[in-house]
Order: structure tokens, then C-alpha cells, then sequence
């Protein structure tokens, strides 16, 4: 179509779908569905239109109600790997743990979890 993709697509797109099918939206410019978008693992899932944000928000729920801190730390992990590698993410990985054990949100984690009662992690 004329147009370099210079805002990070060419450098994006190979790491998260594959050579050959970032090459091929790369150089034709096709488009896809969202069928092919699940498929790539551009989407987590597709949902009937108009119920996006319901699904979305009972995904946010579900984010929300768990403890704060181990999803803190989950998303600082994953952030890692992808900035500095998984050998950095890695060598982190023991002492995040082992601060995150130590908390209050853990051991009612274990449990609750042992009880069969649904927690209220309070970020501690």
C-alpha cells in the first residue's frame, strides 16, 4: 500500500504471531477477522458483538477480586521477560516469592483456599 510500518509493527508483530504470519499482513497489508486474530493469539477470545465489555469487566472482576500484591508481582514478572529476557525474570522469580509468602494475603490464600471459602485479600 505505499506505507513503511515504522512505529514498531515490523519489530512487534514477528515476536508475537510468527514470521510468516506477521510477513504476510506486513508486506500485502490483508486484513483479518477476528476468527484469525484468536487464532494468532492477537485476542484471548471472541465474544458476540455488543457483549465485549460485559466480558471484558467480568474478566476485570475476576483480576480485581484476587490478591493484589501476587498480581502485582505476577504482572512485574511478565514484564520483565519481555523487556529483559526470561533469564532476568527468572533470577527474580525465588525472592518475589519468598517477600510474597510472607504476607498476609498468602496465608489467607492457603486457607481459604483449603477451607473451600472464597478470600478478601486486603493487599497485605
Amino acid at each position: 500500500r505505499g506505507i513503511y510500518a515504522f512505529c514498531g509493527a515490523t519489530v512487534r508483530m514477528p515476536l508475537a504471531f510468527g514470521w510468516g504470519n506477521a510477513m504476510r499482513w506486513l508486506l500485502t497489508g490483508d486484513q483479518f477477522d477476528a476468527a484469525e486474530a484468536h487464532r494468532i493469539g492477537l485476542v484471548q477470545e471472541v465474544v458476540e458483538p455488543g457483549s465485549e465489555l460485559t466480558r471484558a469487566l467480568e474478566i476485570a472482576e475476576r483480576i480485581a477480586a484476587a490478591a493484589p500484591l501476587a498480581v502485582a508481582a505476577t504482572l512485574r514478572s511478565a514484564r520483565r521477560s519481555v523487556e529483559h529476557g526470561a533469564e532476568a525474570a527468572l533470577r527474580d522469580l525465588y525472592p518475589d516469592a519468598v517477600a510474597l509468602h510472607a504476607t498476609a494475603d498468602a496465608q489467607l490464600g492457603i486457607t481459604t483456599y483449603l477451607d473451600r471459602k472464597r478470600p478478601a485479600f486486603a493487599g497485605s
